[in-house]
């Protein structure tokens, strides 16, 4: 594991890469995303999905980063390490999931990527002081409208108490953009990102211990414990993650910021075939808006691809 990625680059390949990067991080987060909502719907907790998310991939790390060096934690330093798992590991996706005990699938798959791009695009330019093209531009004024009228549909349909499960999803959101901003200010590479991140959140294997237990999870079964382990540990988690890391490497903050729009659209595409959910027209316009904030966003990268 290197600690210093390469800057990014203008050649076609990379290019490439990283757009293909970006849109696998998005489908593993929709994945998530589904598997989340149905685990909130079967028994599990919130506690337990964040366990599942984080507690293997720490564990599976843990000897990498040892290697390495603990007492520098690979070189990252704890500090930086405690302050990126505070941005991307257990109480952001706590939050995450608990929103779905308020809200639907669409409110969350919606709403969270939204505003991880949106925030994304903001620090870009503010901290990393990337340029801000105009599409970049129209492509956040989309996300706006997507999330505007997400808001709406949750009021008329749910009730001022869906908002706190939206509000959840909100604070995740930017959780994840400062996260992907700090990494590209310190200059840690993805591999190792993902490795210090789950290595140091196994502190939630105390947590669960003390604060939920362990009896919800044992009563569900070990092949509900093993969808969740699968698709939060490895392609929620540290496959997506990974991934988009890499795209940040790749093309800049500022245009991997775009990619959690995909979420959306994706996450509805599976929540429907693997959950039956139908969305609403208004979340659906919301997942198609985001879909063409992508566009908008990418539009220099897809030139330059082509």
């Amino acid at each position: 594991m290197t600690s210093n990625p390469a800057a990014p680059r203008s050649d076609v390949p990379a290019t490439a890469a990283g757009i293909a990067c970006g849109v696998g991080a998005s489908l593993f987060w929709a994945a998530g995303f589904v598997a989340a909502r149905h685990g909130i719907a079967i028994g599990f907790s919130p506690a337990d999905i964040v366990f599942h998310r984080f507690v293997w991939a720490g564990l599976v790390f843990l000897p990498f980063v040892a290697r390495v060096g603990l007492r520098d934690l690979g070189g990252v330093g704890w500090a930086k390490g405690v302050a990126l798992t505070l941005l991307s590991g257990p109480p952001i996706a706590f939050l995450s999931y608990a929103g779905f005990l308020f809200v639907p699938l669409a409110h969350g798959g919606v709403i969270q990527p939204s505003c991880a791009a949106l925030g994304g695009l903001a620090l870009a330019t503010l901290v990393l002081k990337e340029k801000l093209p105009a599409g970049r531009v129209a492509g956040a004024a989309v996300i706006v409208a997507g999330l505007a009228v997400i808001g709406a549909d949750a009021l008329a349909t749910i009730g001022t108490h869906g908002l706190v499960g939206d509000l959840s999803f909100v604070v995740a959101g930017l959780g994840f953009a400062a996260f992907a901003t700090l990494l590209r200010l310190w200059r840690i590479a993805p591999t190792r990102a993902v490795a210090v991140t789950s290595v140091v959140s196994l502190v939630d294997v105390a947590i669960q211990w003390l604060a939920f237990g362990f009896e919800r999870m044992i009563a569900l079964g070990l092949t509900e414990n093993l969808v969740q382990l699968a698709m939060q540990g490895i392609f929620a988690g540290a496959g997506a993650t990974y991934l988009f890391t890499r795209s940040v490497v790749l093309l800049g903050a500022g245009r991997a910021a775009v990619f959690p729009s995909l979420v959306p659209g994706f996450t509805l595409l599976i929540g429907f075939l693997v959950l039956g959910e139908v969305p609403s027209l208004a979340q659906l316009a919301g997942g198609i808006d985001d879909a063409n904030a992508v566009i908008a966003g990418l539009d220099p990268a897809i030139h330059q691809s082509s």
